[in-house]
């Protein structure tokens, strides 16, 4: 059950503060800055994570570690967007793949934080 709230609050905060960059004019292009357009999106699906892991009362070594898990999928994948192996849509896909299941590696490796 917790798995799917981080899901939920993920994509809740990406939506919102994607809609506040949107509106702004400030929110970066995957075509023209892929770099910058995932780090603020993780930024984004972290926010929303932390806000309500906080609120279910959950400190705040687990919460930077399921924050960890939304920029930790990139670092490797970087370096293919820059030698021109992948395009920006291809980053962001591939880093989302990859989140999820770091986002369970991170619930299984503190069970007792996930279990109430």
């Amino acid at each position: 059950m917790h798995y799917l709230e981080m899901v939920v609050a993920m994509f809740a905060g990406m939506f919102a503060l994607g809609l506040l960059w949107s509106a702004s004019g400030m929110a970066p292009s995957y075509d023209r800055d892929p770099e910058l357009a995932y780090l603020l999106m993780a930024f984004d699906m972290s926010a929303g994570m932390a806000v309500w892991m906080r609120v279910r009362g959950h400190a705040w070594a687990p919460v930077l570690e399921m924050c960890g898990a939304m920029f930790a999928p990139v670092v490797p994948l970087f370096p293919l967007l820059w030698l021109g192996l992948i395009d920006g849509m291809g980053l962001m896909v591939a880093a989302h793949v990859a989140m999820f299941p770091l986002m369970l590696a991170a619930m299984l490796r503190r069970r007792d934080e996930y279990a109430h």
